[in-house]
């Protein structure tokens, strides 16, 4: 039977780490993230269910490294396909760059420039490199947090809306020949990108990234 692989970008924590847990009992995942230390400690989760991972210690900022580790995933699950399409089953995107509320007009260049970057910028070199890898018949994820507009949330609201209007177009795009592409909404969760915003925010009504997981997951069936 062949074996689904399931790319988490951003797998480190929070969301990515809840989806690559529940995924990891039916798919083998390639978990990317730039924290080595986060990541064994999900592959021992990981393992303990029974599941198997790849780790990739890397920036998702670093186009080279990224061509390269697409390729690597073709290399090792593809052998034997006249293409790339159908190596990946499931690419979920989790990583974002959370900048220091700030008023608009005392917003720093860098925090900025790393927000591009990262929410933005990377979505061109992602969609490309992965797209082939997906083919007519996979899955893309994508999470929303509608945040833009709202005050001291510049350089967070207006990259990650920038992040979601990309995978809107992709979604728009590939329609009637996939690969399908999921816009989706997470519940407030208890994670480190939230608690930097709300900081001394009660959590307990908040959902546990492990249902949330569960539940998006479920969305998509």
């Amino acid at each position: 039977m062949e074996q689904k692989i399931a790319l988490i970008t951003g797998a480190s924590r929070g969301l990515g780490a809840a989806l690559a847990e529940a995924l990891c009992e039916t798919h083998h995942v390639v978990a990317v993230a730039r924290t080595t230390g986060a990541l064994e400690e999900l592959d021992d989760r990981i393992q303990a269910k029974g599941g198997k991972a790849t780790l990739a210690p890397m920036d998702i900022t670093n186009s080279d490294a990224m061509a390269q580790l697409c390729r690597s995933i073709f290399d090792r699950w593809g052998a034997g396909r006249e293409t790339m399409a159908g190596t990946l089953s499931l690419w979920a995107h989790t990583a974002v760059h959370a900048a220091p509320l700030s008023p608009a007009s005392h917003m720093d260049t860098k925090d900025w420039e790393k927000s591009v970057a990262a929410n933005v910028t990377v979505m061109g070199t992602l969609i490309p490199f992965i797209a082939p890898l997906l083919g007519s018949d996979g899955k893309a994820l994508f999470f929303d947090d509608p945040q833009a507009g709202r005050k001291f949330f510049g350089a967070y609201g207006a990259t990650k809306a920038a992040q979601i209007a990309l995978a809107r177009s992709w979604q728009a795009e590939t329609l009637n020949t996939g690969p399908n592409i999921h816009v989706l909404t997470p519940r407030p969760m208890p994670t480190a990108t939230r608690a930097r915003f709300f900081p001394g925010e009660d959590r307990s009504p908040l959902t546990a990234p492990a249902a949330e997981a569960k539940r998006l997951l479920a969305e998509i069936a």
